[in-house]
């Protein structure tokens, strides 16, 4: 069996026995110490490939390389035994592009127990990207899933987190990570000590591919799109601290660097 067959049933079963513990909420936020404030930043150290110009190379490697070592290391653990799940997720008939490496990528990411693992990864991994960085196949893929379901279009999204943050006007930020936003702005049980009110050019618009289909609506933001800080008010969205956003272009420091 070659691991282009490996890929669907492995990646379903690790999606579908982590959307059993998503009824208890998909913690979009990255690991951070609760008592420290968090500096909003470029996050210089971010693994944030966009893989432009590439896109065909790097499928044959993630296929031909990747995949196969990090199926054996990453998800180990993962036995073959959920391959009627493959076809859980159904494409939409205007998502062109869209296959079920995309889909299964989505579908492990909102799945909460990996996530947050998997962002701390991408937040920090810049220096070892080329030589020890365990999720290219699920990057490459889940990064590919927000650029076909982009639509080169703009959205205004939400990011609510009981988190401190630390950041003024006009200071250019990235999230660093793959950043959970929603099109609801009420999704107040992620928190409401700061919130953010974005304008994401680069996010991708998940529909009913995560976890939780919609319930959350969720827009997913790549590594190297910038922000603009336009705006810092208090007490808006009942939230303490409200961070307003602009799209403000995109910084991919490792495009290509893994071909």
């Amino acid at each position: 069996m070659d691991s282009n067959t490996l890929l669907i049933p492995l990646w379903f079963l690790l999606c579908w026995v982590l959307s059993i513990r998503s009824v208890m909420g998909h913690q979009s936020f990255p690991l951070h110490a609760a008592d420290k404030a968090i500096p909003l930043t470029l996050v210089e150290d971010s693994v944030d490939d966009m893989y432009h110009g590439c896109t065909n190379k790097m499928t044959a490697k993630v296929r031909k390389t990747y995949f196969p070592k990090e199926n054996k290391d990453t998800f180990k653990d993962v036995g073959n035994l959920a391959e009627k799940y493959a076809n859980k997720k159904k494409r939409d008939i205007d998502d062109e592009g869209l296959t079920k490496d995309h889909m299964q990528a989505i579908c492990v990411y909102t799945a909460p127990q990996f996530y947050a693992m998997f962002n701390d990864h991408v937040r920090n991994n810049r220096s070892i990207y080329g030589t020890d960085f365990k999720f290219h196949a699920l990057h490459f893929w889940l990064t590919r899933a927000v650029q076909i379901l982009n639509k080169e279009r703009c959205y205004i999204s939400y990011r609510r987190t009981n988190l401190e943050f630390t950041g003024g006007a006009n200071v250019i930020m990235r999230f660093g990570s793959f950043a959970s936003t929603s099109l609801n702005k009420t999704l107040v049980r992620f928190g409401n000590k700061t919130c953010f009110e974005i304008r994401t050019c680069s996010g991708g618009y998940l529909k009913h591919y995560p976890v939780l289909g919609y319930y959350e609506q969720e827009v997913l933001i790549p590594p190297y799109e910038k922000f603009n800080i336009t705006e810092k008010v208090k007490g808006f969205y009942d939230c303490e601290v409200v961070y307003k956003l602009e799209s403000a272009g995109i910084l991919s420091n490792l495009n290509c660097k893994a071909v």
